[in-house]
């Protein structure tokens, strides 16, 4: 007789259905809490710096080489 009582402890203790919509919205949101979390001050510093330019980079000199 215990049997027919864990199963219904069971059904109870699973994760209710829910949507497709319903699950993207709880991930996108798990997402943003995580960027949150992510915007530290020690990632501040990696944001704030400056790209360098690529007309600093040494050309490729390979057509000359070659010739063409």
């Amino acid at each position: 007789m215990t049997e027919p009582n864990q199963n219904e402890q069971d059904t109870k203790a699973e994760k209710p259905k829910i949507s497709l919509q319903e699950a993207i919205r709880r991930k996108l949101a798990e997402k943003k809490q995580a960027q949150a979390k992510a915007n530290t001050p020690v990632n501040q510093k990696a944001k704030n710096q400056t790209m360098k330019s690529q007309l600093t980079k040494k050309p490729n000199n390979q057509r000359r080489r070659m010739g063409v």
